[in-house]
């Protein structure tokens, strides 16, 4: 017995320190990430929930940035390095998502979260800004313009939800036959086919950071489950507050968009009675800011400089 359990705790030994230097090597990485693009770590405490964010300091515009579905903060933490310096940058981990508070039995779904991030800019004696989300974190964004008109200079969505496209994507396509959703990952492995289905051309990732987010993927593969559910049942809530919006609009989308199609851009064009800007960038999918983050702060930097 005794020659066993010294290989098995030996195996176990190697696995915890694995599992540990994995973490620091994730920390790590993500901290150079947040060093290189001038982002400081910060928290809050807001209605009891305790959100985590990264700060880039600037004493001339504002910017809100809202990551997507499964997503977190670091979402924007590249495109933020390609902003000018003056421009502040504040990237929040919603609740339910990246290290801010997962509470059971709260609700989830964009509206729900749009009411909670004008809080969180409350909280942080936000008065007016510019705001800009992706996916999921657009169709919050949007809802926030529509329903805090005062505190919103301006809005800019990238491929965002809580519209229905004329034309389906092929995440509908794929939904409507009844299958599990593309977003959610069935093994670490599936890692690489959610990159293919969410980029053209996925960003690079170091490979102990690449296994990281995919074993932090399917770790949370249920609780993701459970957020998707609410926000299908909330359905395309945006879309009834498009006229309610008074802020000029900057939307930027990837033609090769697999999980919104690009014609959800049709519909703000004739519901939308704001000023309204679009930008279809070719050879691109869902996520602009990560996929071409030096793009698409150009974009966002030339919105913010026009008159």
């Amino acid at each position: 017995m005794k020659k066993f359990r010294k290989p098995f705790a030996t195996v176990i030994f190697s696995i915890f320190l694995f599992v540990h230097c994995a973490s620091t090597l994730h920390k790590t990485g993500i901290n150079l990430e947040r060093y290189r693009s001038d982002l400081e770590s910060k928290s809050v405490l807001v209605d009891g929930l305790d959100w985590k964010y990264t700060e880039k300091p600037g004493s001339a515009e504002t910017l809100v940035v809202v990551h997507g579905f499964g997503g977190d903060k670091d979402h924007w933490t590249r495109f933020s390095r390609h902003l000018p310096d003056g421009i502040r940058v504040i990237a929040p981990d919603l609740p339910g998502f990246g290290e801010s508070d997962k509470p059971e039995g709260l609700s989830y779904t964009q509206e729900a979260q749009a009411d909670r991030l004008y809080h969180f800019t409350e909280s942080l004696g936000l008065k007016e800004f510019h705001i800009a989300g992706n996916s999921m974190g657009g169709g919050i964004a949007g809802i926030f313009a529509a329903k805090y008109p005062e505190k919103v200079k301006s809005l800019i969505l990238f491929d965002n939800a809580g519209v229905k496209s004329p034309t389906p994507s092929e995440m509908q396509l794929i939904d409507m036959q009844g299958k599990p959703s593309p977003l959610l990952v069935t093994s670490p492995e599936d890692f690489d086919r959610l990159l293919a289905f969410t980029f053209v051309k996925p960003p690079y990732l170091p490979s102990f950071l690449k296994s990281y987010f995919a074993n932090k993927s399917f770790a949370n593969r249920e609780w993701n489950a459970s957020i998707l559910k609410q926000i299908r049942k909330e359905g395309y809530f945006l879309e009834g507050k498009l006229t309610e919006i008074k802020a000029p609009t900057l939307v930027i989308w990837g033609k090769e968009d697999k999980v919104i199609h690009y014609t959800v851009m049709d519909v703000l064009k004739k519901k939308m009675k704001t000023k309204l800007e679009t930008v279809l960038l070719e050879n691109m999918g869902h996520a602009p800011m990560i996929e071409d983050p030096k793009l698409s702060a150009k974009l966002v930097q030339d919105w913010l400089n026009k008159p």
